[in-house]
Protein backbone atom coordinates (compact mmCIF):
# COMPACT_ATOMS: atom_id res chain seq x y z
CA UNK A 1 0.00 0.00 0.00
CA UNK A 2 1.27 3.18 -1.16
CA UNK A 3 -0.48 6.47 -0.28
CA UNK A 4 1.13 8.84 -2.75
CA UNK A 5 0.24 12.73 -2.40
CA UNK A 6 0.71 15.06 -5.53
CA UNK A 7 4.16 15.96 -4.43
CA UNK A 8 4.83 11.98 -4.93
CA UNK A 9 5.84 11.49 -0.96
CA UNK A 10 5.39 8.04 0.01
CA UNK A 11 3.97 6.99 3.58
CA UNK A 12 6.47 4.61 5.11
CA UNK A 13 4.33 3.75 7.78
CA UNK A 14 1.87 1.82 6.06
CA UNK A 15 4.51 -0.04 4.60
CA UNK A 16 3.38 -3.26 7.63
CA UNK A 17 -0.08 -3.78 5.56
CA UNK A 18 1.37 -3.72 2.20
CA UNK A 19 0.68 -7.66 1.64
CA UNK A 20 -2.89 -6.43 2.69
CA UNK A 21 -3.74 -5.31 -0.70
CA UNK A 22 -3.49 -7.11 -3.84
CA UNK A 23 -3.94 -3.96 -5.98
CA UNK A 24 -2.59 -0.16 -6.45
CA UNK A 25 -4.19 1.70 -3.71
CA UNK A 26 -3.85 5.21 -4.65
CA UNK A 27 -5.90 8.75 -3.09
CA UNK A 28 -4.62 12.60 -3.39
CA UNK A 29 -5.15 14.63 -0.78
CA UNK A 30 -2.98 18.18 -1.45
CA UNK A 31 -2.40 20.24 1.64
CA UNK A 32 -4.11 23.62 0.92
CA UNK A 33 -0.76 25.92 0.14
CA UNK A 34 -0.31 28.80 2.65
CA UNK A 35 -1.12 31.82 0.60
CA UNK A 36 -4.69 30.49 -0.40
CA UNK A 37 -5.39 29.71 3.24
CA UNK A 38 -4.00 32.99 4.07
CA UNK A 39 -6.47 34.84 1.74
CA UNK A 40 -9.87 32.37 2.33
CA UNK A 41 -9.47 33.48 6.26
CA UNK A 42 -9.14 37.10 4.76
CA UNK A 43 -11.81 36.61 2.36
CA UNK A 44 -13.99 35.39 5.07
CA UNK A 45 -13.14 37.87 7.62
CA UNK A 46 -14.22 40.75 5.30
CA UNK A 47 -17.15 38.54 5.19
CA UNK A 48 -17.70 39.43 8.99
CA UNK A 49 -16.94 42.63 8.78
CA UNK A 50 -19.66 42.78 6.67
CA UNK A 51 -21.87 40.85 8.03
CA UNK A 52 -21.78 42.88 11.28
CA UNK A 53 -21.78 46.20 9.32
CA UNK A 54 -24.88 44.92 7.89
CA UNK A 55 -26.05 44.30 11.45
CA UNK A 56 -25.38 47.39 12.86
CA UNK A 57 -27.28 48.78 9.85
CA UNK A 58 -30.11 46.75 10.36
CA UNK A 59 -30.73 47.78 14.09
CA UNK A 60 -30.97 51.19 13.44
CA UNK A 61 -33.28 50.53 10.51
CA UNK A 62 -31.09 51.65 7.81
CA UNK A 63 -30.69 48.17 6.08
CA UNK A 64 -33.42 47.76 3.69
CA UNK A 65 -33.77 43.92 3.62
CA UNK A 66 -35.18 44.05 7.33
CA UNK A 67 -36.57 40.10 6.18
CA UNK A 68 -33.30 39.06 8.09
CA UNK A 69 -34.75 40.09 11.35
CA UNK A 70 -36.96 38.34 13.59
CA UNK A 71 -40.33 40.17 13.34
CA UNK A 72 -40.81 42.63 16.51
CA UNK A 73 -43.85 40.39 18.26
CA UNK A 74 -41.31 37.68 18.47
CA UNK A 75 -38.55 39.89 20.03
CA UNK A 76 -39.40 38.36 23.97
CA UNK A 77 -38.92 34.99 22.27
CA UNK A 78 -36.39 32.46 22.75
CA UNK A 79 -34.02 32.86 20.08
CA UNK A 80 -34.35 29.70 17.96
CA UNK A 81 -30.98 29.45 16.89
CA UNK A 82 -27.30 30.44 18.35
CA UNK A 83 -26.19 33.37 18.07
CA UNK A 84 -23.15 33.04 15.29
CA UNK A 85 -25.13 30.22 13.59
CA UNK A 86 -28.10 32.67 12.87
CA UNK A 87 -25.21 35.38 12.00
CA UNK A 88 -23.33 32.98 9.67
CA UNK A 89 -26.71 32.26 7.65
CA UNK A 90 -28.04 35.73 6.93
CA UNK A 91 -24.63 37.27 6.19
CA UNK A 92 -22.38 34.73 4.48
CA UNK A 93 -25.01 32.10 3.61
CA UNK A 94 -27.61 34.03 2.18
CA UNK A 95 -25.07 35.56 -0.59
CA UNK A 96 -24.70 32.49 -1.97
CA UNK A 97 -28.18 30.38 -1.25
CA UNK A 98 -29.01 30.62 -5.11
CA UNK A 99 -26.39 27.96 -5.57
CA UNK A 100 -28.52 25.61 -3.98
CA UNK A 101 -32.20 23.74 -3.89
CA UNK A 102 -32.31 24.20 -7.27
CA UNK A 103 -35.69 23.06 -8.67
CA UNK A 104 -35.66 20.29 -11.34
CA UNK A 105 -37.90 19.42 -13.86
CA UNK A 106 -37.48 16.18 -15.44
CA UNK A 107 -35.09 12.69 -15.04
CA UNK A 108 -31.98 13.36 -13.07
CA UNK A 109 -30.12 11.46 -15.99
CA UNK A 110 -26.93 12.44 -17.35
CA UNK A 111 -28.49 15.91 -18.35
CA UNK A 112 -31.66 17.51 -16.74
CA UNK A 113 -34.08 20.35 -16.75
CA UNK A 114 -33.92 22.55 -14.78
CA UNK A 115 -36.69 25.69 -13.59
CA UNK A 116 -35.35 29.38 -13.57
CA UNK A 117 -35.95 31.50 -10.65
CA UNK A 118 -34.21 34.35 -9.40
CA UNK A 119 -34.08 36.73 -6.61
CA UNK A 120 -35.07 40.23 -5.42
CA UNK A 121 -34.19 40.16 -1.79
CA UNK A 122 -30.62 39.05 -1.81
CA UNK A 123 -31.64 35.55 -1.84
CA UNK A 124 -34.06 35.60 1.01
CA UNK A 125 -36.99 33.99 -1.22
CA UNK A 126 -37.12 33.44 -5.04
CA UNK A 127 -39.65 34.04 -8.23
CA UNK A 128 -40.18 31.76 -11.06
CA UNK A 129 -39.25 33.12 -14.07
CA UNK A 130 -41.50 30.23 -16.24
CA UNK A 131 -38.19 29.16 -18.26
CA UNK A 132 -37.02 26.05 -18.30
CA UNK A 133 -33.10 25.46 -18.80
CA UNK A 134 -32.96 22.29 -20.94
CA UNK A 135 -30.34 19.52 -21.21
CA UNK A 136 -28.29 20.93 -18.33
CA UNK A 137 -25.36 18.42 -17.71
CA UNK A 138 -25.51 16.39 -14.88
CA UNK A 139 -22.57 16.03 -12.41
CA UNK A 140 -24.03 16.89 -9.10
CA UNK A 141 -26.75 13.65 -8.50
CA UNK A 142 -25.73 10.07 -7.65
CA UNK A 143 -26.77 7.95 -10.29
CA UNK A 144 -23.54 6.16 -10.37
CA UNK A 145 -24.52 3.55 -12.76
CA UNK A 146 -27.73 5.44 -14.61
CA UNK A 147 -30.42 4.04 -13.64
CA UNK A 148 -32.54 6.53 -12.63
CA UNK A 149 -34.31 6.83 -15.69
CA UNK A 150 -37.77 6.66 -17.15
CA UNK A 151 -37.32 4.31 -19.69
CA UNK A 152 -35.94 1.01 -20.11
CA UNK A 153 -36.65 -2.14 -18.16
CA UNK A 154 -36.75 -0.42 -14.79
CA UNK A 155 -39.19 1.87 -15.53
CA UNK A 156 -41.68 -0.73 -17.32
CA UNK A 157 -41.22 -3.25 -14.22
CA UNK A 158 -41.83 -0.51 -11.61
CA UNK A 159 -45.31 0.91 -13.71
CA UNK A 160 -46.58 -2.65 -13.90
CA UNK A 161 -45.91 -3.25 -10.62
CA UNK A 162 -47.90 0.35 -9.72
CA UNK A 163 -50.78 -0.68 -11.64
CA UNK A 164 -51.20 -3.82 -10.00
CA UNK A 165 -50.31 -2.82 -6.25
CA UNK A 166 -50.78 0.52 -6.19
CA UNK A 167 -48.25 2.70 -4.60
CA UNK A 168 -48.86 2.94 -0.74
CA UNK A 169 -48.70 0.03 1.21
CA UNK A 170 -50.30 1.56 4.69
CA UNK A 171 -48.86 -0.39 7.37
CA UNK A 172 -45.51 -1.91 8.75
CA UNK A 173 -43.90 -5.31 7.94
CA UNK A 174 -45.22 -6.46 11.19
CA UNK A 175 -48.64 -6.07 10.63
CA UNK A 176 -49.98 -6.13 7.28
CA UNK A 177 -47.16 -4.54 5.33
CA UNK A 178 -44.94 -7.78 4.48
CA UNK A 179 -45.47 -8.28 0.91
CA UNK A 180 -43.94 -11.15 -1.49
CA UNK A 181 -41.98 -8.71 -3.28
CA UNK A 182 -40.36 -7.87 -0.26
CA UNK A 183 -38.91 -10.87 1.17
CA UNK A 184 -37.81 -10.91 -2.89
CA UNK A 185 -36.16 -8.29 -2.65
CA UNK A 186 -34.30 -9.14 0.56
CA UNK A 187 -33.49 -12.68 -0.73
CA UNK A 188 -31.84 -11.01 -3.66
CA UNK A 189 -29.83 -8.25 -1.78
CA UNK A 190 -28.49 -10.75 0.49
CA UNK A 191 -27.34 -13.19 -2.30
CA UNK A 192 -25.75 -10.04 -4.13
CA UNK A 193 -23.98 -9.35 -1.06
CA UNK A 194 -22.84 -12.53 -0.25
CA UNK A 195 -24.34 -12.81 3.13
CA UNK A 196 -26.65 -15.41 4.89
CA UNK A 197 -29.46 -12.45 5.13
CA UNK A 198 -30.61 -9.19 4.86
CA UNK A 199 -33.19 -6.46 5.35
CA UNK A 200 -34.98 -3.96 3.56
CA UNK A 201 -35.66 -0.67 4.99
CA UNK A 202 -37.88 2.75 3.16
CA UNK A 203 -35.36 5.47 4.22
CA UNK A 204 -31.29 5.30 3.99
CA UNK A 205 -30.98 7.88 6.74
CA UNK A 206 -32.88 5.88 9.22
CA UNK A 207 -30.96 2.75 8.03
CA UNK A 208 -27.93 4.15 10.06
CA UNK A 209 -29.98 6.45 12.62
CA UNK A 210 -32.51 3.52 13.93
CA UNK A 211 -30.38 0.48 13.61
CA UNK A 212 -27.37 1.34 15.07
CA UNK A 213 -28.66 2.23 18.36
CA UNK A 214 -30.44 -1.49 18.33
CA UNK A 215 -26.68 -2.61 17.89
CA UNK A 216 -25.13 -0.75 20.73
CA UNK A 217 -26.19 0.79 24.52
CA UNK A 218 -24.66 1.59 27.54
CA UNK A 219 -21.51 0.10 28.51
CA UNK A 220 -20.33 -0.13 24.58
CA UNK A 221 -18.05 2.00 22.57
CA UNK A 222 -18.01 3.24 18.82
CA UNK A 223 -14.84 4.35 17.46
CA UNK A 224 -15.94 6.34 14.64
CA UNK A 225 -14.20 7.63 11.26
CA UNK A 226 -13.79 11.73 11.71
CA UNK A 227 -15.75 12.19 8.23
CA UNK A 228 -18.67 9.96 9.01
CA UNK A 229 -22.33 10.65 7.66
CA UNK A 230 -24.58 12.53 10.11
CA UNK A 231 -26.91 9.41 9.83
CA UNK A 232 -23.69 7.43 11.54
CA UNK A 233 -23.16 10.21 13.84
CA UNK A 234 -26.95 10.40 14.75
CA UNK A 235 -26.93 6.62 15.18
CA UNK A 236 -24.22 6.33 17.36
CA UNK A 237 -25.55 9.67 19.82
CA UNK A 238 -28.88 8.19 20.19
CA UNK A 239 -27.26 4.71 21.27
CA UNK A 240 -26.07 5.89 24.66
CA UNK A 241 -22.81 4.43 23.96
CA UNK A 242 -19.45 5.98 24.67
CA UNK A 243 -18.19 7.46 21.17
CA UNK A 244 -14.69 8.23 20.46
CA UNK A 245 -13.46 9.49 17.21
CA UNK A 246 -10.52 8.43 14.67
CA UNK A 247 -8.48 10.45 12.33
CA UNK A 248 -10.31 10.01 8.68
CA UNK A 249 -9.06 6.77 6.95
CA UNK A 250 -5.52 6.56 9.80
CA UNK A 251 -5.19 2.99 11.00
CA UNK A 252 -2.59 4.33 13.43
CA UNK A 253 -4.87 6.45 15.26
CA UNK A 254 -8.02 3.96 15.24
CA UNK A 255 -5.63 1.16 16.15
CA UNK A 256 -4.32 3.77 19.67
CA UNK A 257 -8.05 4.12 19.98
CA UNK A 258 -8.81 0.13 20.52
CA UNK A 259 -5.36 -0.37 22.41
CA UNK A 260 -6.49 2.33 24.75
CA UNK A 261 -9.89 0.75 24.92
CA UNK A 262 -8.85 -2.86 25.76
CA UNK A 263 -5.96 -2.24 28.12
CA UNK A 264 -8.22 0.77 29.89
CA UNK A 265 -12.22 -0.48 29.61
CA UNK A 266 -14.81 1.56 30.82
CA UNK A 267 -14.53 4.74 32.89
CA UNK A 268 -14.25 4.99 36.45
CA UNK A 269 -14.77 1.18 36.78
CA UNK A 270 -12.21 0.15 34.39
CA UNK A 271 -14.76 -2.71 33.51
CA UNK A 272 -14.22 -4.25 29.59
CA UNK A 273 -16.76 -3.05 27.35
CA UNK A 274 -19.34 -4.70 26.39
CA UNK A 275 -19.12 -4.22 22.56
CA UNK A 276 -16.57 -2.65 20.36
CA UNK A 277 -18.54 -1.18 17.46
CA UNK A 278 -16.11 0.15 14.53
CA UNK A 279 -18.25 2.50 12.16
CA UNK A 280 -16.37 3.41 8.57
CA UNK A 281 -17.99 4.17 5.26
CA UNK A 282 -17.02 2.18 1.74
CA UNK A 283 -16.61 5.74 -0.13
CA UNK A 284 -16.67 9.30 1.83
CA UNK A 285 -18.67 11.44 -0.16
CA UNK A 286 -16.96 14.63 0.48
CA UNK A 287 -13.48 13.44 -0.03
CA UNK A 288 -13.92 11.10 -2.83
CA UNK A 289 -11.54 8.53 -0.49
CA UNK A 290 -12.39 4.83 -0.13
CA UNK A 291 -11.90 3.48 3.12
CA UNK A 292 -8.72 0.73 3.93
CA UNK A 293 -11.11 -2.04 4.08
CA UNK A 294 -8.38 -4.42 4.57
CA UNK A 295 -6.66 -2.90 7.23
CA UNK A 296 -9.91 -1.92 9.46
CA UNK A 297 -10.40 -6.01 9.21
CA UNK A 298 -7.14 -7.30 10.31
CA UNK A 299 -6.96 -4.57 13.36
CA UNK A 300 -10.75 -5.47 13.88
CA UNK A 301 -10.14 -9.34 14.40
CA UNK A 302 -6.99 -8.65 15.94
CA UNK A 303 -8.54 -6.42 18.84
CA UNK A 304 -12.28 -8.75 18.82
CA UNK A 305 -13.80 -5.92 17.37
CA UNK A 306 -17.06 -5.79 15.79
CA UNK A 307 -17.05 -3.36 12.08
CA UNK A 308 -19.88 -1.61 10.99
CA UNK A 309 -19.75 -0.81 7.37
CA UNK A 310 -21.89 1.75 5.24
CA UNK A 311 -21.71 1.44 1.27
CA UNK A 312 -23.93 3.80 0.68
CA UNK A 313 -22.15 5.74 -2.51
CA UNK A 314 -19.86 2.43 -2.89
CA UNK A 315 -22.66 -0.71 -3.85
CA UNK A 316 -22.66 -0.36 -7.06
CA UNK A 317 -19.67 1.68 -7.92
CA UNK A 318 -17.13 -0.39 -7.22
CA UNK A 319 -15.98 -4.08 -7.59
CA UNK A 320 -15.99 -5.59 -10.91
CA UNK A 321 -19.36 -7.01 -10.16
CA UNK A 322 -20.59 -3.65 -8.75
CA UNK A 323 -20.75 -5.50 -4.91
CA UNK A 324 -18.80 -2.71 -3.28
CA UNK A 325 -15.92 -1.89 -1.34
CA UNK A 326 -15.50 -5.57 -0.18
CA UNK A 327 -15.22 -7.17 -3.49
CA UNK A 328 -12.94 -3.75 -4.23
CA UNK A 329 -10.88 -5.46 -2.21
CA UNK A 330 -11.04 -9.07 -2.89
CA UNK A 331 -12.45 -9.78 0.59
CA UNK A 332 -14.77 -12.22 2.44
CA UNK A 333 -18.19 -10.35 3.07
CA UNK A 334 -18.15 -12.16 6.59
CA UNK A 335 -15.36 -10.66 7.81
CA UNK A 336 -17.71 -7.56 7.83
CA UNK A 337 -19.93 -8.22 11.05
CA UNK A 338 -22.92 -5.63 9.72
CA UNK A 339 -23.44 -4.42 5.64
CA UNK A 340 -24.87 -1.62 5.63
CA UNK A 341 -26.15 0.01 2.28
CA UNK A 342 -28.72 2.52 0.71
CA UNK A 343 -30.33 2.09 -2.89
CA UNK A 344 -30.71 5.48 -3.59
CA UNK A 345 -27.56 5.99 -5.15
CA UNK A 346 -26.59 2.99 -8.11
CA UNK A 347 -29.88 1.56 -7.96
CA UNK A 348 -31.87 4.72 -8.78
CA UNK A 349 -34.69 3.97 -5.63
CA UNK A 350 -34.77 5.22 -2.23
CA UNK A 351 -33.93 3.04 1.44
CA UNK A 352 -31.93 0.93 2.55
CA UNK A 353 -30.45 -2.52 3.19
CA UNK A 354 -28.37 -4.41 6.38
CA UNK A 355 -27.05 -7.70 5.54
CA UNK A 356 -25.23 -10.09 7.90
CA UNK A 357 -25.43 -13.43 9.50
CA UNK A 358 -29.18 -14.73 10.19
CA UNK A 359 -29.18 -14.27 13.79
CA UNK A 360 -27.94 -10.83 12.99
CA UNK A 361 -31.10 -9.80 10.60
CA UNK A 362 -33.80 -11.55 12.95
CA UNK A 363 -32.86 -9.60 15.89
CA UNK A 364 -33.06 -6.39 13.95
CA UNK A 365 -36.37 -7.56 12.82
CA UNK A 366 -37.82 -7.21 16.51
CA UNK A 367 -35.38 -4.64 17.42
CA UNK A 368 -34.81 -2.06 15.13
CA UNK A 369 -37.32 1.22 15.01
CA UNK A 370 -37.18 0.92 11.49
CA UNK A 371 -38.12 -2.45 11.20
CA UNK A 372 -40.98 -2.14 13.93
CA UNK A 373 -42.88 1.38 13.61
CA UNK A 374 -41.73 2.34 9.64
CA UNK A 375 -44.39 1.53 6.93
CA UNK A 376 -43.14 -0.59 4.34
CA UNK A 377 -41.39 0.36 1.34
CA UNK A 378 -43.06 1.47 -1.66
CA UNK A 379 -43.73 -1.47 -4.09
CA UNK A 380 -42.80 0.63 -7.29
CA UNK A 381 -39.60 1.28 -5.05
CA UNK A 382 -39.14 -2.42 -4.86
CA UNK A 383 -39.39 -3.28 -8.47
CA UNK A 384 -37.01 -0.57 -9.40
CA UNK A 385 -34.23 -2.18 -7.33
CA UNK A 386 -34.83 -5.58 -7.84
CA UNK A 387 -34.79 -4.80 -11.88
CA UNK A 388 -31.64 -2.47 -11.41
CA UNK A 389 -29.98 -5.50 -9.54
CA UNK A 390 -30.98 -7.86 -11.03
CA UNK A 391 -29.53 -5.70 -14.22
CA UNK A 392 -26.15 -5.52 -12.34
CA UNK A 393 -25.73 -9.28 -11.80
CA UNK A 394 -26.60 -10.47 -14.93
CA UNK A 395 -29.80 -12.06 -13.91
CA UNK A 396 -31.94 -10.40 -17.09
CA UNK A 397 -30.07 -12.41 -19.36
CA UNK A 398 -27.82 -9.20 -20.76
CA UNK A 399 -24.41 -7.92 -20.07
CA UNK A 400 -25.93 -4.34 -19.50
CA UNK A 401 -25.43 -4.30 -15.74
CA UNK A 402 -21.41 -5.19 -16.44
CA UNK A 403 -21.18 -2.55 -19.27
CA UNK A 404 -22.68 -0.10 -17.17
CA UNK A 405 -20.01 -1.05 -14.26
CA UNK A 406 -16.90 -0.83 -16.46
CA UNK A 407 -18.40 2.74 -18.03
CA UNK A 408 -18.48 4.04 -14.80
CA UNK A 409 -14.94 2.87 -13.89
CA UNK A 410 -13.57 4.32 -17.48
CA UNK A 411 -15.35 7.67 -16.87
CA UNK A 412 -13.97 8.08 -13.40
CA UNK A 413 -10.54 6.95 -14.45
CA UNK A 414 -10.38 9.50 -17.40
CA UNK A 415 -12.44 12.66 -16.04
CA UNK A 416 -9.61 12.42 -12.51
CA UNK A 417 -6.91 12.48 -15.42
CA UNK A 418 -8.41 15.16 -16.93
CA UNK A 419 -8.65 17.46 -14.30
CA UNK A 420 -4.82 16.55 -13.17
CA UNK A 421 -4.34 17.51 -16.24
CA UNK A 422 -5.55 20.83 -16.36
CA UNK A 423 -3.91 21.65 -13.17
CA UNK A 424 -6.90 21.30 -10.72
CA UNK A 425 -6.73 20.22 -7.62
CA UNK A 426 -9.06 17.61 -6.67
CA UNK A 427 -9.38 14.78 -3.82
CA UNK A 428 -10.02 11.54 -3.24
CA UNK A 429 -8.79 7.76 -4.87
CA UNK A 430 -8.38 7.22 -8.23
CA UNK A 431 -11.29 4.70 -8.50
CA UNK A 432 -13.79 7.14 -6.81
CA UNK A 433 -16.67 8.45 -9.05
CA UNK A 434 -16.95 11.17 -6.06
CA UNK A 435 -14.60 13.77 -7.21
CA UNK A 436 -14.33 16.87 -5.29
CA UNK A 437 -12.14 19.82 -6.66
CA UNK A 438 -10.95 22.47 -4.29
CA UNK A 439 -11.99 26.24 -4.53
CA UNK A 440 -10.93 27.34 -1.47
CA UNK A 441 -12.44 31.13 -1.38
CA UNK A 442 -15.99 31.63 -0.04
CA UNK A 443 -16.43 33.88 -3.03
CA UNK A 444 -15.37 30.87 -5.46
CA UNK A 445 -18.33 28.72 -4.21
CA UNK A 446 -21.26 30.97 -5.43
CA UNK A 447 -19.15 32.29 -8.64
CA UNK A 448 -18.28 28.97 -9.66
CA UNK A 449 -22.17 27.33 -9.06
CA UNK A 450 -23.53 30.55 -11.36
CA UNK A 451 -20.57 30.29 -14.32
CA UNK A 452 -21.02 26.17 -14.67
CA UNK A 453 -24.98 26.96 -14.96
CA UNK A 454 -24.56 29.78 -17.31
CA UNK A 455 -22.51 27.04 -19.30
CA UNK A 456 -25.07 24.16 -18.91
CA UNK A 457 -23.37 22.57 -16.28
CA UNK A 458 -25.40 21.67 -12.75
CA UNK A 459 -22.71 21.33 -10.24
CA UNK A 460 -22.46 20.88 -6.63
CA UNK A 461 -20.46 23.60 -4.39
CA UNK A 462 -19.94 22.46 -0.70
CA UNK A 463 -18.54 25.25 1.94
CA UNK A 464 -18.47 25.66 5.22
CA UNK A 465 -19.39 24.04 7.80
CA UNK A 466 -19.99 21.04 5.84
CA UNK A 467 -16.13 21.26 4.99
CA UNK A 468 -13.12 22.82 6.79
CA UNK A 469 -13.14 26.12 6.33
CA UNK A 470 -10.56 26.57 4.39
CA UNK A 471 -11.37 23.81 2.08
CA UNK A 472 -14.24 24.60 -0.03
CA UNK A 473 -14.62 22.60 -2.96
CA UNK A 474 -17.43 21.77 -5.96
CA UNK A 475 -17.93 18.04 -5.79
CA UNK A 476 -18.83 16.05 -8.66
CA UNK A 477 -20.33 12.54 -8.68
CA UNK A 478 -19.39 10.80 -12.19
CA UNK A 479 -22.10 8.50 -13.94
CA UNK A 480 -21.85 5.41 -16.15
CA UNK A 481 -24.63 7.44 -18.20
CA UNK A 482 -22.05 10.47 -18.94
CA UNK A 483 -20.52 10.22 -22.15
CA UNK A 484 -17.12 10.63 -23.09
CA UNK A 485 -18.34 14.01 -25.09
CA UNK A 486 -19.92 15.34 -22.07
CA UNK A 487 -16.82 14.94 -20.00
CA UNK A 488 -14.70 16.53 -22.27
CA UNK A 489 -17.27 19.78 -22.78
CA UNK A 490 -17.73 19.89 -19.22
CA UNK A 491 -13.42 19.81 -18.70
CA UNK A 492 -13.22 22.43 -21.83
CA UNK A 493 -15.66 24.79 -19.71
CA UNK A 494 -13.73 24.79 -16.39
CA UNK A 495 -10.86 26.61 -18.20
CA UNK A 496 -13.20 29.69 -18.62
CA UNK A 497 -14.51 29.34 -14.79
CA UNK A 498 -12.04 28.63 -12.45
CA UNK A 499 -8.07 28.64 -11.97
CA UNK A 500 -6.58 26.41 -9.36
CA UNK A 501 -2.78 28.20 -10.17
CA UNK A 502 -3.07 31.98 -10.98
CA UNK A 503 -2.24 33.95 -7.41
CA UNK A 504 -4.20 37.10 -9.16
CA UNK A 505 -6.95 34.70 -9.43
CA UNK A 506 -7.07 33.58 -5.60
CA UNK A 507 -6.63 37.16 -5.12
CA UNK A 508 -9.01 39.00 -6.50
CA UNK A 509 -11.63 36.00 -5.65
CA UNK A 510 -10.61 37.70 -1.63
CA UNK A 511 -11.63 40.76 -2.54
CA UNK A 512 -14.49 39.89 -4.11
CA UNK A 513 -16.87 40.28 -0.80
CA UNK A 514 -16.43 43.62 -1.30
CA UNK A 515 -18.89 44.08 -4.10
Amino acid sequence: LFKVIENKYIDRSKKPYIELYSRPFIESFEETPMLVAVLTYMGYGILTIFGYLRDFMREWKIEKCHIAREREEQKDFVSLYQDFENFYTRNLYMRIRDSWNRPICSVPGATFDLVERSSNDYNWTFEYTGRVVKDVINLGSYNYLGFAENTGACATAAGEVTVKFGVGVASTRQEMGNLDKHEELEKLAASFLGVESAMAFGMGFATNSMNIPALAGKGCLILSDELNHASLVLGARLSGSTIRVFKHNNMQSLEKLLRDAIAHGQPRTHRPWKKILILVEGIYSMEGSIIRLPEVIALKKKYKAYLYLDEAHSIGALGPNGRGVVEYFGLDPKDVDVMMGTFTKSFGAAGGYIGGRKDLIDYLRTHSHSAIYATSMSLPVVEQIITSMKCIMGKDGTTIGRSRIQRLAENTVYFRRRLREMGFIIYGNNDSPVVPMMLYMPAKIGAFGREMLKRNIGVVVVGFPATPIIESRARFCISAAHTKEMLDRVTTRFLATASTSNHLDHFKAALYPFY
